[in-house]
């Protein structure tokens, strides 16, 4: 697990004291966007009984994050970010492949997820197994 402290370090929930240094791995990742605070995400993730953040940590600096959550039809995974300096060493496929466990605990059939069209992470996901699927995503902005 998160070992803080030095070595490899390991894969687990985070908590609110790693919000910070995860919203600052989205924005290197350019996952933020000024319509969406990430710090009110990282915070409903974690208040939510049916989603998590986790998160992958080396040597006690956080270097990938995946946001998990279980819909009551099926999952969604958002912010799957790695630092720039540990991309291409497999640890995207290792918080993707625990956000998966996660939602299948939960007796989730199915991981969803959307790629903005200016993200180029979709050969990332097509290497996974993910396939495009036939379907619209419509949206509406709620007063909160």
């Amino acid at each position: 697990m998160n070992d803080g402290a030095g070595g490899a370090g390991g894969l687990a929930p985070l908590s609110a004291a790693d919000a910070d240094a995860a919203i600052a791995l989205w924005h290197e990742a350019g996952l933020t966007r000024p319509w969406n605070d990430p710090a009110r995400d990282f915070a409903r993730a974690l208040a939510g009984p049916a989603s998590t953040i986790l998160g992958l940590k080396h040597d006690g600096a956080l270097i990938a994050t995946v946001m998990v959550g279980d819909d009551g039809h099926r999952g969604w995974l958002y912010y799957l970010a790695v630092a720039a300096d540990a991309r291409g060493q497999g640890h995207g496929r290792t918080v993707l492949r625990a956000a998966e466990s996660w939602l299948a605990a939960r007796g989730c059939p199915k991981a969803m997820l959307m790629i903005r069209g200016d993200n180029p992470v979709g050969g990332f996901y097509a290497a996974a197994g993910y396939a495009t699927e036939d379907v619209q995503v419509m949206a509406r902005w709620l007063k909160s």
